[in-house]
């Protein structure tokens, strides 16, 4: 789908245009097939490189880029494990992202700290068919926000009382819906991931990431309320569940097995 692109003339950020989210290796091949029929004609999109920034190279030793092994059973909830919906964007409204409703329509916002993650969402954003735009938001960041759609009003509606964000009784998380906050608002910090919450941290939140097996509680940081990930049996539960990283992502930015 055609993405409505910068608003008011604002320039991309470095890397655009964004990269076509490619299917993970893991999947089986039937899978595969079918995600390429269902591939919309010149849905491929080139990867800009920055200009004087040099394309990072896949280094097949590094143990990081190599650890993921071809062959291994998709993990149970694990992004791999399904194809894209636009539930999965309840991972987003788990984080910072906040949801507007207009008649019987709704959009998703969410502002962002670094060029590869607008890319990221602007691809995760166009694999179900959501027009999507991006501004500068000051301070180096970008706002990515969706058009207003009816597809987003069931998911937007749950999550709102009122004019305040808060997650419906059947909130869960599963490995899409993790991908895309870590995608939002995750942080790599001395082998710890830090998900970034929104204005107020909710105990149904912490409930969802227990239950795909990471248990965690919110802590104050220097960007707000956030819930660390730490210690090597949840940091590889984390990185098997949200998957390799797309194309964009610096190789540090995102968890690996370990």
């Amino acid at each position: 789908m055609p993405l409505t692109g910068p608003l008011d003339g604002e320039p991309a950020p470095g890397l655009f245009p964004a990269p076509q989210l490619d299917p993970p290796a893991t999947r089986s091949r039937a899978t595969r097939s079918h995600a390429d029929r269902a591939a919309r004609p010149g849905a491929a999109i080139a990867r800009a490189a920055r200009p004087g920034v040099a394309a990072a190279r896949v280094d097949p030793a590094d143990r990081r880029q190599r650890g993921h092994d071809a062959g291994r059973q998709l993990a149970l909830f694990g992004a791999e494990a399904t194809e894209p919906a636009v539930t999965d964007l309840a991972g987003l409204l788990a984080g910072p992202a906040e949801g507007s409703v207009m008649g019987g329509t709704a959009r998703l916002a969410v502002v962002v700290d670094d060029a590869w993650r607008v890319h990221v969402l602007v691809a995760e954003l166009a694999a179900r068919h959501l027009p999507t735009s991006w501004a500068a938001a000051g301070g180096g960041r970008h706002s990515v926000r969706t058009a207003y759609t009816t597809v987003l009003k069931p998911l937007v509606a749950a999550w709102l009382c009122g004019s305040v964000k808060h997650p419906p009784d059947a909130f869960h998380l599963d490995g899409r819906g993790l991908r895309l906050w870590f995608v939002a608002a995750g942080s790599m910090a001395d082998s710890e991931v830090l998900l970034r919450l929104g204005l107020a941290a909710h105990q149904r939140v912490g409930a969802a990431l227990a239950a795909v097996g990471l248990p965690a509680v919110p802590e104050s940081g220097p960007d707000g309320l956030a819930y660390r990930i730490t210690g090597r049996r949840l940091l590889n539960r984390f990185a098997e569940l949200v998957g390799d990283p797309p194309p964009a992502v610096p190789p540090v930015a995102w968890p690996y097995r370990g």
